[in-house]
């Protein structure tokens, strides 16, 4: 929880009673690699923040060599079915973990308190909605200005370790490829 607060420490002072509060909301939860933390069809009741681990976005399909994987989150980042928490309908989705993963989570009604009852309340919120914006909002633009070729190579070059955690197959689908286009990919980078 501490890495949680330093995060947040790092953007905008927290006082302590207004942690206290917010910290007493959070609940912390560990996975297992290749674990639902969302299930399609499901509402999403959290709000996340990744302490360790690398989660994924897809939308399965019958043939698993055909689900698609639109995004992926990372050690310090915030994850959530958004757009499932704020409508409190179904998510279309899935989530799942690649990696063991240990979040510090806060449920849509506790969140609802700490906003009414904390100074903070409101600019974790805004804090965590705009992380989240922001990943969705870079990949539409990589979707749309950039080849396969330099999705793949920005993924890497802001997250170089990776490449040894995330299943290539995820990775092409994430690029939009198949997983042949991405092996001759790799082979031009070579």
């Amino acid at each position: 929880m501490n890495k949680f607060r330093n995060y947040i420490e790092q953007i905008t002072p927290i006082c302590d009673d207004d942690w206290e509060l917010f910290s007493s909301k959070l609940t912390k939860r560990v996975f297992d690699k290749k674990s639902s933390l969302l299930d399609i069809n499901t509402i999403e009741n959290h709000i996340s923040f990744i302490e360790e681990g690398i989660v994924r976005f897809l939308i399965p399909k019958e043939d698993i060599e055909k689900e698609i994987t639109f995004g992926f989150c990372f050690t310090n980042e915030f994850v959530s079915a958004y757009d499932s928490f704020l409508t409190r309908l179904p998510s279309t989705y899935q989530i799942e973990t690649l990696t063991p993963t240990i979040l510090w989570s806060i449920s849509y009604d506790n969140l609802q308190e700490v906003y009414e009852k904390t100074k903070i309340g409101n600019i974790i919120g805004r804090l965590s909605t705009e992380r989240l914006f922001l990943i969705k909002s870079k990949r539409e633009q990589s979707l749309l200005n950039e080849s396969a070729k330099e999705r793949y190579l920005n993924l890497f070059t802001e997250r170089p370790h990776l490449i040894q955690k995330i299943p290539l197959k995820y990775v092409a689908s994430y690029i939009g490829v198949t997983p042949q286009a991405l092996s001759r990919i790799r082979k031009q980078i070579s």
